[in-house]
């Protein structure tokens, strides 16, 4: 057997396994109710990606991020109209795939950080972007909500919320970034136990 085949299967296994992981994690998610409305549901399956990530690089990290969802798909009946799904994986994988590629280039603690700043940023970023434009009009078509019963549901918590702009900025944002830091502090945490693993 060559290395590179037996190279092979042992990445494929830690795919598969920490897509396992990822997937469970996953299944436990839960609001944040004093920020964002409880249909943004927070869970910590990212942790597991960047682990994939930061061991195999990015376009692992962005497999592992399909996989969990698919085993998620699978496990558990969608409560999104598959909306949740679809945002969970376009925006993790905005923050895994910078995060993983910065780390991967030159495996230390300090790109580790560097990676995880720049992939959380990226996934504020791009979930303020997918939300305005794509996600929240998902919502609203497929649950028959009307936008402003949405804008609603955000201004209970921010009162000067008043629009979709003002919607994504003052609610999905900093549920978002919440979101990236506790993954980026847990991530950082595990390092030293996990880094000998992903420098190999």
């Amino acid at each position: 057997m060559t290395t590179r085949k037996v190279l092979t299967t042992k990445t494929m296994a830690s795919i598969a396994i920490l897509s396992v992981i990822a997937f469970i994690l996953m299944y436990f998610d839960f609001p944040i109710a004093f920020i964002a409305p409880p249909f943004y549901k927070i869970d910590f399956s990212e942790v597991a990606v960047l682990v994939g990530g930061f061991a195999f690089g990015p376009i692992v990290a962005m497999i592992i991020e399909a996989l969990k969802i698919v085993l998620y798909m699978l496990f558990k009946p969608t409560t999104t109209a598959f909306v949740g799904e679809f945002a969970n994986f376009i925006i993790g994988c905005a923050f895994v795939v910078p995060a993983s590629a910065i780390y991967f280039k030159n495996k230390n603690k300090k790109n580790a950080i560097i990676g995880l700043v720049i992939g959380g940023i990226s996934m504020t970023v791009v979930g303020l972007i997918m939300n305005y434009f794509v996600l929240i009009p998902a919502y609203s078509f497929f649950f028959h909500m009307d936008l402003n019963t949405i804008i609603d549901m955000g201004k209970q918590l921010v009162p000067f919320i008043n629009d979709k702009f003002t919607f994504v900025l003052f609610a999905t944002t900093p549920f978002n970034l919440v979101k990236a830091i506790v993954v980026a502090v847990i991530t950082i945490m595990l390092y030293k136990h996990i880094s000998p693993i992903l420098k190999k």
